[in-house]
């Protein structure tokens, strides 16, 4: 992501990048690119989805438990 910081200044969300020799943390980062394609395919515009769309999403997958995180969801992790 070339423009990660205009992307992060325009909408105040950000970026991650997973660490150096850390190739786990590439694993995580695809399983979550993968539930996110059960929603939004390749190549989908996301403007045409309102913010509740969106949240909808969002807390569907931040209650899915993970086995990263011993199969407790991402909203019950402190």
């Amino acid at each position: 992501m070339a423009k990660h910081k205009t992307f992060t200044v325009a909408t105040k969300v950000n970026v991650y990048f997973c660490d150096p020799q850390s190739p786990w943390q590439r694993g995580t980062n695809e399983n979550t690119n993968g539930l996110l394609r059960q929603y939004f395919p390749r190549k989908t515009d996301l403007s045409g989805y309102s913010q509740a769309d969106l949240n909808k999403v969002a807390l569907r997958l931040n209650q899915r438990p993970r086995k990263t995180l011993d199969f407790e969801t991402q909203a019950s992790t402190p």
